[in-house]
């Protein structure tokens, strides 16, 4: 997925494939907030004004950059893990033990299905630092584009901890459930507030 033009992604979201959809799409939002905020720095290190901030920025653009890479692989992660737990859902019930197989192979996949846009979520989370040093320290003129890529941060979070949520309903390990819920919990609170902070960075009303 990673070749294709805007276009012709678009295209295939909007068709009538379960896949890729809104999962991927959160991962899609963390990588562009990681290319806008590479885009800021980059932006910043040309410029005399900002010679002080020079070694910050690039190394601003070498994390971005892992990341944008990093959650831009999840795009199809995320649509293979759904995959997966179609394929066990069409698995034959006729037997005993064809049902408890079929069982197993649902909850291994479900638990992969809640386990990628966690990471997804985790990874978007990363980008805020990145965010607030570009709107902080980086080219000015190139604020708005910083600001952006904080709303993208956060709905490359919020969107992805719905897909670890949804998934959670049907997974019978509670074990797991508790920590994937405690997690997704406390990364929601920390995006919310870290998005709050960096836009009431704008220096515009």
């Amino acid at each position: 997925m990673k070749n294709l033009t805007i276009n012709e992604f678009a295209k295939i979201v909007a068709s009538d494939s379960p896949v890729p959809g809104g999962g991927s799409i959160a991962a899609l939002c963390g990588a562009l907030s990681a290319a806008l905020s590479e885009m800021v720095a980059n932006l910043t290190v040309t410029k005399k004004k900002y010679a002080d901030s020079k070694e910050e920025m690039n190394a601003i653009i070498n994390k971005a950059s892992q990341l944008r890479d990093r959650l831009l692989n999840y795009i199809e992660e995320d649509s293979l893990a759904y995959k997966k737990v179609m394929e066990a859902y069409k698995l034959p019930k006729e037997t005993e033990e064809e049902k408890c197989l079929r069982l197993e192979r649902i909850q291994e996949g479900l638990k992969v299905a809640a386990s990628v846009p966690l990471e997804v979520a985790e990874t978007s989370y990363e980008i805020f630092p990145l965010v607030e040093a570009v709107v902080l320290r980086g080219n000015s003129s190139s604020v708005t584009d910083a600001l952006v890529g904080a709303m993208m941060a956060r709905t490359g979070v919020l969107s992805a901890i719905l897909n670890i949520r949804i998934n959670l309903d049907s997974i019978k390990d509670e074990d797991f459930v508790k920590v994937l819920k405690e997690k997704a919990d406390i990364l929601e609170g920390k995006t919310r507030q870290y998005e709050k902070k960096i836009l009431e960075l704008a220096p515009f009303k």
